[in-house]
């Protein structure tokens, strides 16, 4: 398993493929599969048999995962994409955006 600089809970932004410019807040990572879910980018439609939690069926819209290599970090601060550092603040090991050397 490879080390990721993107966790859920970040806001990242869509840098290659057919959701290029795309924003949004990831709300899974997969790190086997280098993947994220983020929200509102890569939907698809799924079509779905009608079960007990969902009676009526039909076409469900959800986000499909997107590569962690098309994705990247917005900095909290300018709102601009940024690469990630590690720093050792305090005793904890940090992330830092490389752009303005503030703490993630």
């Amino acid at each position: 398993m490879t080390k990721l600089k993107i966790k859920s809970g970040d806001t990242v932004r869509v840098i290659a493929g057919d959701h290029k410019g795309s924003e949004g807040k990831v709300l899974k990572v997969d790190r086997e599969k280098n993947k994220a879910i983020v929200e509102g980018v890569n939907t698809v439609k799924k079509h779905q048999k009608p079960s007990a939690n969902n009676p009526q069926g039909g076409i469900v819209e959800k986000e499909a995962p997107i590569h962690i290599s098309n994705l990247s970090l917005l900095d909290p601060k300018s709102k601009e994409v940024t690469r990630v550092g590690y720093e050792v603040k305090d005793g904890k090991k940090v992330r830092v955006s490389k752009k303005s050397n503030e703490v993630i």
